[in-house]
């Protein structure tokens, strides 16, 4: 096991704004996901509920595109949940791109009949409440669903997450070579999803499929404590 890493920029405050939330939500599920509160900082990962959480979108920014899946697998360190695991296609607000069709395979066809991504927050929020988030790569599914949830609701949200890319930014500081160390073979390190999972020996998954994305999402971020963590790791020193 390697020594432990130092924390990536850890926010220590989300209880306390979990409880001032809860009195300034308006909408329903939010009051109620926020009231389901958050746990201290100082509470050890493997005591940690938590839920990988995947979007495909039309795009990457979340002020011009659309989620057109989501994907959602609760876990803990010690076991997935597969059998509360949900997977959703939902119509985007904008029409699908033909580039965003080569990256997810999503078409017109498939979001013809899917509903709207507020007909399924009730259950996304089912699962959400009380649970920390863990993403790869934070900018996508907090932002997409803040932005989501004002367009529909009129006020956004904000939550913890563990970001399996931030850790492995982390771990791999020196990730890009300079020119010199090129010249000499060294090549850069990816910290995508895939090529990440590749380092700790998971399985090969196909990408941008939301539901297989989360799951592969859950297991790295198992891998990562048992390899540069501890499960007796606080979960303020990892979330964002």
């Amino acid at each position: 096991m390697f020594s432990k890493p130092a924390a990536p920029q850890p926010q220590k405050s989300w209880p306390e704004r979990f409880e001032a939330l809860a009195r300034e939500a308006k909408n329903p599920l939010l009051k109620r996901f926020y009231k389901s509160g958050c746990v201290s900082a100082d509470t050890p990962l493997s005591k940690v509920p938590m839920i990988a959480i995947d979007f495909e979108t039309t795009g990457l920014d979340p002020t011009q595109h659309s989620i057109v899946s989501v994907g959602m697998v609760p876990f803990t360190l010690k076991s997935i949940e597969l059998a509360e695991a949900h997977h959703w296609i939902v119509r985007p607000r904008q029409p699908l791109s033909q580039a965003s069709i080569e990256v997810h395979g999503i078409t017109h066809s498939d979001i013809d009949h899917a509903p709207d991504i507020e007909d399924i927050l009730p259950t996304m929020f089912k699962l959400m409440n009380g649970r920390i988030a863990v993403v790869h790569f934070r900018a996508i599914e907090r932002e997409f669903l803040d932005v989501a949830l004002q367009y529909r609701f009129g006020e956004g949200i904000t939550f913890p997450v563990i970001d399996t890319m931030a850790i492995e930014a982390h771990l791999h500081p020196d990730r890009r070579p300079t020119r010199w160390q090129q010249f000499f073979g060294k090549k850069p390190v990816s910290i995508r999803l895939a090529d990440s999972r590749i380092r700790y020996r998971l399985p090969h998954y196909p990408s941008h499929n939301a539901l297989v994305d989360a799951l592969a999402t859950a297991e790295l971020l198992q891998a990562q404590i048992l390899h540069h963590f501890s499960p007796e790791t606080p979960i303020g020193d990892l979330w964002l």
